[in-house]
C-alpha cells in the first residue's frame, strides 16, 4: 500500500507539469528519495537509505515488485508472521543499499560514475530468499511450468541477477543480491534459534508503544514458581516439536507433514 500510494502521489503531482510541457518533474522528485552512489551526496540525503525502497520509476517496475512481494509475503507471513515480514523487508532493503554503496565506492569499474538507485526489488528479494531458505522444499504451482520448489525459484532469480550485472543496471542487480544475502543469512540464523533482527523488532515495538494510547486501568499480578516452571517446560517442548517438524520439512518437504503437524507449526509460528 505504501509503495503504491507513493507512486500514485508522485505521478499525480507531476501530471500538471507534463501538460505544461515540463516533463522532468517526476525525475526531479524521485531524485530526492532515490539513494545516490556518492557517499558525500548520501550525507546530504541520509533518509534515502530507507526511502529509495519505496520509489519506482514506472508502473511496471512497481507492478512486478508488488506481485512478487504479495506472492512471497503470503508464504512468509503464514510461517514467520507479519512483524518479521516488515523487519526482513526493511533490513533487507538497507542491506541491499549498503552493498550498492560499497560496490560503487570500491570497485574500479564504477570509478567516476555517479548514479542513483530506487525500487523495492532488493527488499522484496530479501523476503523471497528468506522464506525459500527457511522452507527450501516448499512447492508452489507456476503457470506453464507446474509445481516447483522455492529453493529453485530463489536460485534462478539470484543467478539472473549475477549474470545481468554487466548487461545493464548493475547498481540495481547488486542491490538485489545484497537483499538476497540478508534474507539467506537471516533464515539460516533463525533455523539455529538466533533472530538477528530481534533488535529491530524491539525498536519498532518501542516506537509503537510510545504512540499507543495508555490504559488507565493497571493490573498487577505475581507469577508463582510452579506456573513459571510449567511455562518453561512448555516452551522447551514446543521448541523440540518445531525442530523435529523443520527437520522433516528439510528432508521430505512440507507436503510430507501430517495435518496435526501442519496445524502445530502454524500455531507455534504465529506466537513467535
Amino acid at each position: 500500500i505504501i509503495n503504491s500510494a507513493i507512486f500514485l502521489i508522485i505521478s499525480l503531482i507531476s501530471l500538471p507539469f507534463y501538460f505544461a510541457n515540463i516533463d522532468s518533474v517526476f525525475n526531479e522528485i524521485t531524485q530526492w528519495f532515490a539513494i545516490p552512489s556518492s557517499i558525500s551526496a548520501l550525507l546530504h540525503k541520509p533518509w534515502t537509505i530507507i526511502s529509495y525502497m519505496f520509489i519506482h520509476h514506472d508502473f511496471f517496475h512497481l507492478f512486478f515488485n508488488m506481485i512478487l512481494l504479495f506472492w512471497a509475503g503470503r508464504i512468509f507471513t503464514e510461517y514467520l508472521g507479519d512483524k518479521r515480514l516488515v523487519s526482513t523487508y526493511l533490513i533487507g532493503g538497507i542491506f541491499g543499499a549498503m552493498l550498492y554503496l560499497l560496490a560503487y565506492n570500491t570497485l574500479p569499474v564504477f570509478q567516476n560514475i555517479n548514479s542513483i538507485n530506487m525500487g523495492a526489488s532488493g527488499a522484496v528479494l530479501a523476503v523471497l530468499i528468506a522464506i525459500a531458505t527457511y522452507l527450501p522444499n516448499y512447492s508452489v504451482f507456476l503457470i506453464l511450468i507446474g509445481p516447483i520448489k522455492l529453493k529453485y525459484i530463489a536460485l534462478i532469480l539470484v543467478l539472473i541477477d549475477i549474470l545481468s550485472i554487466e548487461k545493464g543496471n548493475p547498481g540495481g542487480h547488486i542491490t538485489h543480491l545484497g537483499g538476497a544475502l540478508y534474507g539467506f543469512v537471516y533464515s539460516t540464523q533463525l533455523a539455529k534459534g538466533r533472530n538477528i533482527a530481534l533488535w529491530f523488532d524491539n525498536t519498532i515495538n518501542f516506537i509503537a508503544n510510545i504512540f499507543k494510547p495508555k490504559s488507565k486501568l493497571k493490573v498487577t499480578y505475581r507469577k508463582n514458581e510452579s506456573n513459571y516452571s510449567e511455562n518453561q517446560n512448555d516452551s522447551k517442548s514446543n521448541q523440540q516439536k518445531i525442530d523435529e517438524i523443520l527437520d522433516k520439512i528439510s528432508k521430505s518437504g512440507y507436503e510430507s507433514l501430517s495435518k496435526n503437524e501442519k496445524e502445530l507449526l502454524f500455531k507455534i509460528s504465529k506466537n513467535l
